[in-house]
């Protein structure tokens, strides 16, 4: 080695080992008692073979490691992805200036060559210390820029506040784990402003935010949640000019034999639509979205034939199928990054309409169901519908049964209930006219062939043929043509 090079590379060596040792051996050591991954850890986990690249390992101010953010890129199934760590053993993991550019950085990055952002959070807000002269566009800017354009996912795998907690909403899928807690500001400043005494966990833990929406899912611990993120984008392409990934079908038969049992003719009797898709998916390839939240209506993301697709289906298990506020805004916003990534849409209806009642209005339950048939109509993506066994009202025109509304495929099953209300809506139905009377009985008496006779639907089908019609409905829309690019809008948090 030439001996001019010795001193440059000692130097380099010894500040490269100064950021690698993150917050120094104790609060490493206190990271790992809480039985979580420290940031480097976190960061090997997330791509293959625990290979990446940092970006801005040197950054920032004196003692403090990687200013508190690991920016990295790397491998994930082969493709690259970039990621921002947050390093809760340097200074709380609060955000300084040069973490702060590290952050954008990070956007810009993503946005430029058109690749996958996964942030994962651990950290207090912005430091005290910033004096953010001269600051330059912000990560959260970065962020709104970014939505649609490239998946982005937020592990949510501590306490993160203020700032930082902002990167979760601003994401397409936010995970939390059991020991996570998110929220605008943490208890002392609650108990500062409005006098109000909480705990992390009831003010922002991880059962707050999967019944307020902001979470999707919830997991154990940092492996499981990292886990998720790997297998959430394995579902999408990496950017909005490329179609998602495919994979070879499994040997899952065709017909679905055991569909009768699960699901009587009678409309009353509910059943569990989440049996139903794990009959229908590729074998193990589905993945519920937002379970916790919205119940009466599933979203998942699962493969057909190998294909990529998102499914929105009613489910009776839960206020049998009604479409309630919730449900509404879960299935709008779940559209809406099917369609910015170009997976097509299976919607399975089984519904009496959206939720009725005094509790149903104040939650705004028509504004919101009326924003989701505004995202259902407009989708670019594949549509394929099936009507399982009752659509009422405004219920079915949101589950796209309208027909001729570009579905590639418009299907239902033989014993279906239809029309503008519920059979048993007695005496709203006493008020009808003889006219509106007679129609309403006549629809629900013709039921799905009535709908047929008039091309409503393009094929009334045996149940037990559920998941061959919809590989015929996948090809049929496979050489659908058209240049792939950004959705109009992105997608809203």
């Amino acid at each position: 080695m030439n001996e001019r090079w010795a001193a440059n590379l000692a130097e380099l060596e010894g500040r490269t080992a100064a950021s690698r040792a993150m917050g120094g051996a104790e609060r490493l050591e206190r990271q790992r008692a809480a039985g979580k991954l420290n940031a480097r850890e976190r960061a090997a986990a997330l791509f293959d073979r625990g290979i990446y690249h940092e970006i801005g390992a040197l950054a920032g101010e004196s003692g403090a490691a990687a200013d508190g953010l690991i920016a990295a890129y790397g491998p994930i199934d082969g493709r690259p992805v970039l990621a921002g760590i947050e390093d809760v053993t340097v200074l709380g993991g609060s955000i300084g200036d040069a973490g702060a550019d590290k952050r954008y950085r990070l956007t810009q990055l993503a946005k430029q060559e058109r690749v996958p952002l996964v942030f994962m959070l651990e950290g207090a807000g912005h430091r005290l210390t910033n004096t953010h002269a001269g600051r330059r566009p912000n990560d959260l800017q970065g962020l709104a820029e970014l939505s649609g354009l490239v998946p982005m996912v937020c592990l949510v795998l501590g306490a993160s506040a203020g700032h930082g907690a902002l990167t979760a909403p601003l994401s397409d899928f936010v995970a939390m784990t059991e020991k996570a807690s998110l929220f605008v500001a943490g208890p002392p400043i609650v108990k500062a402003a409005i006098g109000e005494v909480v705990t992390k966990d009831a003010l922002g833990g991880p059962q707050v935010h999967a019944a307020s929406g902001v979470a999707h899912n919830v997991v154990a611990d940092d492996a499981a949640a990292i886990a998720l993120a790997r297998r959430y984008l394995s579902y999408f392409p990496a950017n909005a000019w490329t179609a998602p990934p495919t994979g070879p079908s499994d040997d899952r038969a065709g017909r679905l034999d055991n569909i009768l049992d699960l699901i009587d003719p009678d409309p009353r009797r509910p059943f569990d639509m989440r049996v139903l898709l794990a009959e229908l998916a590729d074998r193990d390839s589905l993945l519920e979205v937002q379970p916790a939240y919205g119940a009466s209506l599933v979203t998942a993301l699962a493969r057909l034939g190998g294909r990529a697709v998102g499914i929105v289906a009613n489910n009776p298990a839960v206020g049998a199928g009604a479409i309630d506020a919730g449900a509404a805004q879960k299935a709008a916003r779940f559209m809406e990054v099917a369609d910015a990534f170009h997976l097509p849409l299976v919607f399975l209806t089984d519904n009496p309409g959206v939720l009725p009642g005094t509790a149903a209005e104040k939650a705004g339950a028509l504004r919101h169901a009326a924003r989701m048939f505004a995202v259902q109509h407009r989708l670019r993506v594949p549509k394929l519908h099936v009507t399982l066994r009752k659509a009422f009202g405004f219920g079915s025109s949101l589950m796209a049964m309208n027909p001729f509304d570009n579905q590639t495929i418009s299907l239902a099953f033989p014993a279906v209930s239809l029309g503008a209300m519920p059979a048993g809506a007695g005496a709203v139905a006493a008020k009808l006219n003889d006219e509106q009377r007679a129609r309403a009985e006549a629809e629900q008496a013709g039921g799905a062939y009535a709908i047929a006779a008039k091309l409503g639907f393009d094929e009334v089908i045996d149940p037990r043929e559920l998941r061959n019609a919809l590989l015929g409905g996948l090809k049929l829309a496979s050489v659908r043509g058209g240049a792939l690019g950004p959705r109009a809008g992105g997608i809203l948090p």
